[in-house]
């Protein structure tokens, strides 16, 4: 566990295979002011991990952000039956042996009962996936999951080298997978105005799940990351 800022750690995790390639996997930890303790994308759960989180206050919140952050999910519902879990609708459909206190739309009804510290939206444009972006406003940190992936070339043999880099998804030009984008062929006037709210929010950090952390100028590497969007793949 490495402490980011104020009030938010980050936690990572064991790799796991997809599409071939080993992912690293990661969860953030965000304090809110009540003691309570939200976690995006829990990583496999320890009791070791336990331990250090209870350190930190008591877990409340379990975010599943996407459809495909969903698989450990279950075993801190075991350890933590107080804690509300939400996730997106396609990870609510996904998962329904889940039980889930809430979607995570862009409503502007509902109430989140984080919002006063943590903003929040669904990605939304693409048929494939949907992804619920958070920010943590107190110390300016992005909070993303599959939306930029950015591995460090080390991370991966030659070979996966070559397949990464095709992807798009190797540091320091990491940009959301070359799948996910050619999704966006109908839908990206709306990723547009998605990307100019977090924009608009001027995050000073980005964290994922997958790669390395910009830890400086993170609205400028947003910017670059998704030039994409202004032009056909």
């Amino acid at each position: 566990m490495r402490k980011l800022a104020e009030d938010i750690w980050i936690v990572e995790g064991e790799a796991v295979p997809f599409f071939t390639l080993p992912y690293t996997t990661r969860m953030t930890v965000v304090r809110l002011d009540d003691g309570g303790l939200w976690l995006h994308s829990p990583i496999r759960f320890s009791e070791q991990l336990a331990s250090q989180l209870s350190a930190l206050g008591i877990v409340k919140y379990l975010i599943a952000p996407n459809h495909l952050h969903h698989l450990f999910i279950g075993e801190w519902q075991g350890r933590y039956p107080n804690a509300s879990t939400y996730g997106t609708e396609q990870v609510i459909n996904k998962r329904g042996d889940l039980v889930f206190d809430g979607a995570l739309t862009n409503s502007a009804n509902m109430h989140w009962p984080w919002q006063e510290f943590i903003e929040q939206t669904l990605f939304t444009g693409s048929p494939a996936m949907q992804e619920c972006v958070f920010f943590h406003k107190k110390s300016a940190v992005l909070i993303v999951t599959d939306l930029v992936e950015n591995f460090s070339i080390e991370h991966f043999s030659c070979c996966h080298r070559l397949i990464a880099k095709g992807v798009g998804i190797l540091a320091p030009d990491g940009k959301m997978p070359i799948d996910w984008r050619l999704s966006f062929m109908f839908g990206r006037a709306e990723a547009r105005n998605h990307l100019a709210t977090i924009l608009n929010w001027q995050p000073k950090v980005l964290v994922m799940a997958h790669g390395e952390i910009v830890e400086t100028e993170a609205t400028a590497f947003l910017k670059r990351s998704f030039r994409w969007l202004s032009k056909a793949e």
